[in-house]
Parts: C-alpha cells; structure tokens; sequence
C-alpha cells in the first residue's frame, strides 16, 4: 500500500484521528505553513520559530503518522503524494474554523470590519457605487476598501474578499451573484469623426478607421472586439493613432473625435441621448452576461461581506 492509499483507508483515517486528537494541533498548522510556503524558513517566520524547532516538529508529525509528508532538498521542500492529501483534507477545516471564529461578528450590536474589493472601473460607476453610499451609512463601523482597474486579480493571492467582474470571466470554483443585468457593448463614435468618415455599415468596414485601443494590464494586449455575424463570433484587432488602459478615458477620447471605441453601452449611454456619441454596428454587437460580485466558498460566512452582498446583488 503506498502513503497516499494508506491516508485514504479509513481505518487510517480514523486511528490516526483519535490519535491526533490527544496531542498539539499546532503540529498540523505547522504542517500547513510548511507546504504552503514550501520552505521551512519562510514558514518558521510565519508559525514564530526556529527552522530546525519546525524541521523537528515535522519529523515528530510523520513518526507519528506513519508516513512520509514531505520531500526534502537542499533548495526547497515539497509535499509528497500523502502531504498533498493532508493539506486538502485539513486546510479547509482550518479555514472553516477561522471563518466561523469571524462570523462571531453576528452576535454583536454593530457588524464590523474591513472589505477589499476589485473592480472594474464601469462596474463601480455604474452599479455599486449608486448603492455604496446606502450600505456605508447603514453600517458605520464596516469600512470598505475599493480597488478600480481591469486587471485580473487572484483575490485570494492578493486578499482581497471579493472581486467583480462580467459573469463570463469569474474563475471556476468561485461563489458569485449578479450586480447588473446583461451587458450590451456598442461601438460609438463623435459626430465629428463622423463628418470626416463614413460610419462602418459591417464589422470588416473597421479596418478603414482610427479604433481606440485598451491596453489589458493582466496580458499587456489589446483588447479584441467582439462582433456577432452570420451566426458566429469574430474577433477584431483595433488598430489607431490612440491606446488607453481604462474605460472611461477610452469613452473620453472618443467623445474627443479622435477615433471609434468599442465600451459597455451602460458607459455611452448618457451621451448616445444627448448625441454627443452616435452607435454604429448595434446588430453586430454581442450582450455579455452582467458584472457578478465573486468570493471564495469559503469566505461566505464573514458577517460583513454577506451583508455587503446581500446590499449588492442585484434584485
């Protein structure tokens, strides 16, 4: 029987459990820190103690056990096919009791703490930021920290407690509820471009204009629009005198004349009704799903991100 298979055996599992049971807990968070950080440096500074006194804690973990949980090098260490089975059995245990510990927030008079969000810039304008204002005066001693840009964020990498973004590009594995509804794109351009070019009556037509580019941070690459034609998804490379990394200084510069942009139809919208934008290629135009609010599973139990949540989604 190997390491691995020997984890998996009940027997085991529950042998070594009651085991377990009676002896330091701190051992299996050491083991954590261990296989998280992949180094016993790093993971001593973390856990508060010497890299030999964690070394040796671990060597007492696996006697104890039986197996082997980690392979030692000279540069790093690893988790062995047993070790990679105990983090995944025993780290969302850990979580569960840490975010239990911070749902106790429940039984006090006034929810408290602190939320770091990522999103994009529209999405903040336009959906959350009409509702903040509400949910920050209802709750006084949550407070709300906001990142805005159009990078692609690992929220749990970076800590942050949630992000948002269109349903389409949430990771797998994430909760998320809708914020917005569908999402219509539009290109649009100022009349005055318009007095100097013909407006595009198909999406090859493109080709002949000056298309503001948006510069995606998390890929350094322009983004492509997206077209909806004959039954199929085209892709079009924009190509003009003018890139821009947001959004909203992509609508300015088109509001200037300087060329054609392709923007959530939420963002023009105002100036589509007042003129200043004029819509071309509205039956090429594809709807996305809408902005959803995104976390990780098991971050759902944290008082002040299900209120901020249930302030949110969209009703």
């Amino acid at each position: 029987m190997q390491a691995g298979d020997a984890l998996c055996c009940p027997t085991f599992r529950m042998i070594r459990f009651s085991r377990m049971s009676r002896e330091n807990f701190n051992e299996l968070l050491s083991f954590l820190a261990v296989a998280q950080e992949r180094s016993f440096t790093r993971a001593a500074a973390r856990r508060g103690v010497t890299p030999s006194a964690l070394s040796h804690t671990m060597r007492l973990l696996e006697e104890r056990l039986g197996v082997t949980l980690l392979t030692r090098t000279t540069r790093r260490v690893v988790p062995t096919s047993a070790g990679e089975y105990l983090l995944s059995t025993i780290q969302p245990l850990f979580d569960e009791i840490e975010n239990r510990l911070s749902s106790l927030d429940e039984f006090r008079s006034v929810p408290r703490g602190t939320l770091r969000i990522t999103v994009t810039e529209e999405a903040l304008s336009c959906f959350l930021r009409p509702r903040l204002a509400d949910f920050l005066k209802k709750y006084p001693d949550i407070r709300v920290e906001v990142s805005a840009n159009l990078k692609l964020v690992d929220i749990v990498e970076e800590s942050f407690d949630a992000g948002v973004r269109l349903g389409e590009m949430v990771s797998h594995g994430m909760m998320s509820v809708p914020i917005s509804p569908a999402i219509d794109f539009v290109v649009v351009g100022a009349p005055a471009y318009f007095s100097e070019h013909p407006a595009p009556k198909k999406p090859d037509a493109l080709t002949a204009h000056n298309c503001i580019g948006v510069r995606l941070p998390t890929y350094g690459k322009i983004y492509k629009w997206l077209f909806r034609q004959n039954g199929k998804n085209i892709k079009f490379q924009p190509d003009g005198q003018f890139t821009c990394n947001s959004v909203f200084s992509t609508r300015d510069a088109c509001l200037d004349g300087i060329g054609l942009a392709y923007i959530p139809r939420v963002v023009a919208e105002p100036h589509i009704t007042t003129g200043a934008l004029v819509p071309v290629l509205e039956k090429f135009c594809p709807t996305h799903v809408g902005f959803h609010l995104f976390y990780p599973r098991h971050n759902q139990h944290s008082m002040p991100l299900s209120l901020f949540i249930e302030e949110m989604k969209l009703q």
